[in-house]
């Protein structure tokens, strides 16, 4: 049996690929090209835990945790003889798709970032798919992180999966209406649409795995040895809203609050993120659904008040003066939505949750503080600006208004 996991260089894939591979003697095949470290480092920022090597990672995973079923190819998705010869190679019996340019303000820089998304990611995820079906490779289980993003903020519950319409007597579960605010996230709503014509065509059995933001700096496997740590950006770019929001604390600056803050978001710490991309992954064949599956990857909806007056409490542990404060909005939004989202399927996956937002938050600080000098020396990147030596022809502003909130963690090809 082989499991074949791209973006295996970031910030979820590499402790999702260390799972796996920890709990299986199967062999786990990784695979990324390290767009992710050039993307941050375009922009002008880094991760603030440093970031081994893929070889030093591998020694580590073998030194450490004695993984020997762990290797690691380099290649790009978008590349299709590349995927064609990842497929002929190594045959898998599951792929678990991470792989993505993950950010909605960099998509939204201009045309030409927003052009490079979507081919990015629509293109891989075609590549995997048609190979699939090209290599008779029908019955793996395709796994993908596509994002929570895709349901934007509607007054009613979020279904996990279809949602029901009626018309007079007649009633059918069509696919929940795409209402993405970026170029990045309708990416991940095109790759649900073509992951369930694949099933419908291919009869390829599909988990799409909708992530909410991702928060935490480790696993347990990753806790391990420093080698084995995954990223975290910080960044307005990269980094998503909790993870800003603790840095900016570390470096001495008030979290920000547009509005009343009380609208709620989907939170999931990295710690059941992997857990239960692990537990599809290591599904036995006869319990692996052979269906079109959606999964929300979500334990539980946070406002983003609570979210800041979090951090402020658990800054006082490490003796940070984390103020809070309150600007207006400059966006159009319902400062007060309570998000509702069906989370049984994931959950059922995992059993139950591992580590809540205060325990999250308390890991991060704890971490953050180590790379102090790290968040400091780049804390221009905490808001958008001019790149100089990107975008220096026309110095364009490299704002985003969207709801960066909802900007997920998956990880480059």
């Amino acid at each position: 049996m082989t499991i074949l996991l791209t973006g295996a260089d970031g910030y979820i894939g590499w402790p999702t690929a260390l799972r796996i591979a920890s709990r299986t003697d199967d062999c786990v095949v990784c695979a990324d090209n390290f767009s992710r470290r050039e993307w941050v480092s375009e922009v002008g920022s880094t991760s603030a835990t440093p970031i081994a090597t893929m070889d030093e990672r591998l020694d580590a995973a073998r030194d450490v945790h004695g993984l020997r079923n762990l290797s690691f190819v380099e290649t790009n998705l978008t590349n299709k003889d590349s995927v064609n010869e990842l497929l002929e190679i190594h045959e898998p019996d599951t792929i678990v798709h991470t792989a993505a340019q993950p950010s909605a303000p960099y998509s939204q820089i201009n045309g030409e970032r927003a052009n490079y998304t979507q081919h990015n990611n629509l293109q891989a995820t075609r590549n995997l798919l048609w190979g699939l079906d090209e290599h008779d490779l029908n019955d793996t289980h395709f796994i993908e992180t596509t994002t929570t993003g895709v349901y934007g903020a509607p007054e009613f519950p979020i279904p996990e999966g279809g949602a029901s319409m009626v018309n007079q007597d007649n009633r059918d579960e069509v696919p929940f209406p795409a209402m993405a605010g970026s170029w990045y996230h309708l990416t991940k709503s095109h790759d649900a649409a073509n992951m369930r014509l694949a099933h419908k065509q291919f009869d390829i059995p599909i988990s799409d795995v909708r992530t909410a933001i991702t928060y935490g700096t480790q696993t347990d496997e990753t806790a391990a040895d420093p080698r084995l740590t995954t990223r975290f950006d910080f960044d307005y770019y990269f980094g998503v809203v909790a993870h800003r929001f603790c840095a900016q604390a570390i470096a001495g600056y008030p979290t920000t609050v547009y509005g009343k803050g009380e609208q709620r978001k989907p939170f999931i710490s990295l710690e059941d993120a992997v857990e239960g991309l692990a537990q599809l992954a290591l599904a036995d064949p006869a319990d692996r659904p052979d269906d079109h599956v959606v999964y929300n990857q979500v334990t539980r909806a946070i406002s983003i008040v609570e979210m800041a007056n979090t951090i402020a409490e658990v800054g006082d542990e490490f003796d940070l003066d984390v103020a809070v404060e309150h600007f207006e909005n400059p966006r159009d939004e319902d400062e007060t939505h309570k998000m509702e989202i069906e989370n049984d399927r994931y959950m059922n996956l995992i059993g139950e949750q591992r580590q809540t937002f205060t325990e999250g938050v308390r890991d991060i600080l704890e971490t953050l503080i180590t790379y102090e000098e790290t968040i400091t020396a780049h804390e221009d990147r905490f808001l958008p600006g001019v790149l100089d030596d990107w975008e220096k022809e026309d110095e364009t502003e490299l704002t985003y208004n969207g709801d960066d909130a909802d900007q997920p963690t998956p990880d480059a090809n």
